[in-house]
């Protein structure tokens, strides 16, 4: 498949007055204080928006930096030769796009990527770094249930990477991912590999807010569509990346002065219920 637009959407862009970190996860707290130079203009709020035109492309090689970068923000730290994984994407490019703006820079990806059964190095590593994690915050049921899924060559699992840079609109996500399901589709009937996924593996950027006495953590989406694939997971678990999160990325981590707690959330969807994300998808997205 040629590296080709395919479908054109039109996003309201927030432009701030000043960029923390390329990756939406360090946006929470952008603004700051303006110093005493700004003191005139105190009780005047600039939120400009801007109309900007993104252009979906099927994934090429020029895309390797872009997804790289991506995915390094995804794990962070962790033993993930991202480079390899990102190669492994490239080769399965059929299926999944990026979106460019004014087609030069990429600002965010949506694709599915049937890596996991393969055997590859990368591809143990994240399994090796999922199930890790799950030990530590999972009854040993779960951590079982999640290997043995993993590890079923009959049940292919995919992973589902839904990222995107900072100050793109969510509602960039619902023709990709409408795009995804068309491609999904007209793949099974060829038999492509990423058509037999069963299992959609989805890592998100999650952080909660430093519970208070008898107060109740309340998980929160970086990418705020993300939390309807999470209501159809059938596992799913937080694992904390405070440490890495503080010397990898920029921002302040608080939300109205309320200290942030970055982590990561894992969620092994069914393939058959991305129905129900995509009505989700469409009832909250659709401009």
């Amino acid at each position: 498949m040629a590296s080709s637009a395919k479908r054109r959407a039109v996003g309201v862009r927030q432009e701030p007055e000043e960029s923390g970190s390329d990756s939406s996860e360090g946006s929470f707290d952008e603004s700051g204080d303006s110093g005493e130079e700004d003191s005139n203009n105190s009780n005047e709020e600039i939120n400009e928006e801007v109309i900007v035109d993104f252009e979906a492309h099927t994934i090429s090689d020029n895309d390797f930096n872009g997804i790289r970068k991506l995915l390094q923000q995804l794990f962070l730290k962790a033993n993930v030769d991202v480079s390899e994984l990102t190669d492994i994407i490239i080769q399965q490019n059929h299926i999944g796009s990026v979106i460019r703006n004014d087609d030069v820079r990429m600002t965010g990806v949506v694709l599915l990527c049937c890596v996991f059964g393969q055997g590859v190095p990368c591809v143990e590593q994240v399994k090796e770094l999922l199930l890790a994690q799950c030990e530590k915050v999972c009854p040993h049921s779960v951590v079982e249930e999640l290997e043995k899924t993993l590890k079923d060559a009959g049940k292919p699992v995919g992973l589902l990477l839904s990222e995107r840079f900072i100050n793109v609109p969510p509602q960039i996500a619902l023709p990709l991912h409408k795009q995804l399901q068309d491609e999904i589709a007209e793949a099974q009937k060829t038999n492509k590999p990423s058509s037999r996924c069963r299992y959609c593996l989805m890592i998100s950027k999650t952080y909660m807010a430093e519970k208070k006495t008898g107060q109740k953590e309340e998980l929160m989406f970086c990418n705020a569509e993300e939390e309807f694939f999470y209501e159809q997971a059938t596992t799913k678990f937080n694992y904390s990346v405070q440490e890495e999160a503080d010397s990898c990325l920029g921002g302040r981590w608080s939300f109205d002065d309320i200290p942030m707690k970055p982590f990561r959330t894992v969620m092994l969807i069914p393939s058959d219920r991305m129905g129900v994300v995509m009505d989700k998808l469409r009832e909250y997205l659709t401009v």
